[in-house]
């Protein structure tokens, strides 16, 4: 009788797991064509064929959909790394290649990362964005050091430059910047951030 309750959660945890991907896929969908203003509730249930009061159990405002949307996105660009790992041999060259490789990936749906870099300016919630950022650039520059073992410092530099990449990324999108323009000084600025971050 214990096995077939536990079984039944399992069951339904990961049909919610699978629910929740679905509207997040639906809401990122939507962003892609025309930015958080087409993000809107029932048109995001109706993509997602949920009923809009399940869509607000697991999302109870726009802006915590966005959150979602914007931690997807990392989780892609931290998966891209596992099956492709970074080829620079320095920390600063790790860190560019990151931030370069999450350029090309947001800038395959431009009004997405448009979405997504005026939700984290202007955001009426805490968008993981910076601190996840933060963490995977500390991970690939520094061989792996976590969050937590990282000094104050070394989380300064990271997010400064991780800031730097969002405000050049914000440029390129209001097309001030080209590719190479942004690649060119997200690599100054991690030359110099980063000099003295050691594995």
């Amino acid at each position: 009788m214990e096995s077939s309750r536990t079984g039944g959660v399992g069951v339904r945890t990961r049909s919610q797991h699978q629910r929740r991907k679905r509207i997040i896929q639906a809401a990122a969908a939507l962003a892609s064509r025309g930015g958080v203003e087409a993000m809107q509730m029932r048109t995001v249930a109706e993509r997602a064929g949920v009923a809009l009061g399940t869509l607000y159990r697991y999302f109870p405002s726009k802006m915590d959909l966005v959150v979602a949307v914007v931690g997807e996105e990392i989780d892609l660009l931290e998966q891209s790394i596992e099956r492709r790992p970074l080829s620079a041999t320095t920390p600063a060259g790790r860190a560019v290649d990151v931030l370069m490789r999450a350029t090309r990936g947001l800038m395959r749906e431009p009004e997405l990362a448009d979405a997504l870099i005026r939700s984290i300016i202007m955001a009426e919630v805490v968008t993981p964005f910076g601190d996840r950022m933060t963490e995977l650039l500390l991970r690939v520059a520094a061989g792996g050091l976590t969050a937590e073992q990282a000094t104050e410092e070394q989380w300064a530099v990271a997010g400064s430059l991780a800031s730097v990449w969002v405000y050049e990324l914000l440029e390129m999108l209001r097309g001030r910047r080209t590719y190479e323009q942004v690649q060119r000084r997200i690599e100054i600025a991690a030359g110099r951030l980063l000099a003295d971050l050691r594995p």
